[in-house]
């Protein structure tokens, strides 16, 4: 399997793959690569449908001059518990980042929760996370303060009086029951429109449908995280049905 990093003619042949619509995994097949590799490669060049494989080169040759020498001190030089293998976990710690960011998270912000997610215990310092990403504090700072904001992470005093940045178990269903809900201003909003303009016009009748829409939707993401809660508390050796059932209205 070919190493280093991805040659132009390399790049052709995913943006080739891109065009007749085949998956990261056929792709990557093809190249002799692994599938991770081209599914960093496309999120961080502008994704399935923006990606440009002229543009994706002369990025990638932009970055390594701009980076330098690699630090002496990289991911694959830490060592790992449970047997891992450091370059494996560093790779992957790079592809969940790039998707991550294709999800709209800034790059330092997908990094820190990239980190916090592949940790075993779930929660680290500011100044653990520093040391581990190799940024400033303040790098870090901002990018916990917008996770905050968005309720993908929370934080705790450990007994040393530190701060710890958590994700745990109810992480995602917060953040599902805060998306679900956040539309409740606009429903609101829009059938405020349907007084003003009337019942009976065409104008109101559209903001009665969109208020519908997302009422509907709200309530049914709010239903389905409800009855999927208890597969966040899934633990090592138990398969996701198994706590499925024994969720809410279980036995």
């Amino acid at each position: 399997m070919p190493g280093g990093r991805l040659t132009q003619q390399e790049r052709q042949q995913i943006a080739l793959g891109l065009a007749d619509s085949l998956p990261y995994a056929e792709i990557a097949r093809r190249l002799g690569r692994p599938t991770s590799t081209v599914t960093r490669e496309v999120m961080r060049n502008g994704g399935p449908t923006a990606y440009r494989a002229d543009l994706a080169h002369r990025a990638t040759e932009h970055r390594a001059r701009r980076r330098g020498p690699a630090p002496s001190r990289g991911a694959e030089s830490v060592p790992q518990p449970h047997g891992r293998d450091a370059g494996a976990v560093a790779e992957y710690e790079e592809t969940l980042t790039t998707v991550l960011m294709a999800s709209g998270l800034p790059r330092m912000t997908a990094r820190v929760l990239t980190c916090l997610f592949t940790t075993d215990a779930g929660s680290l310092t500011a100044s653990q996370l520093a040391r581990r990403l190799q940024v400033s504090p303040a790098s870090i700072s901002k990018a916990i303060a917008f996770l905050e904001s968005q309720s993908l992470v929370r934080r705790e005093r450990d007994e040393r009086r530190r701060d710890r940045y958590i994700v745990d178990d109810e992480l995602f269903y917060q953040a599902t029951i805060a998306s679900a809900r956040s539309n409740d201003q606009l429903v609101e909003t829009a059938r405020q429109g349907v007084a003003v303009l009337g019942p009976r016009t065409p104008a109101a009748a559209r903001l009665e449908n969109i208020a519908r829409f997302l009422d509907f939707i709200s309530e049914s993401i709010t239903r389905a995280a409800e009855q999927a809660r208890a597969v966040l508390h899934t633990k090592p050796g138990t398969t996701s049905t198994d706590s499925a059932q024994s969720g809410p209205g279980r036995a």
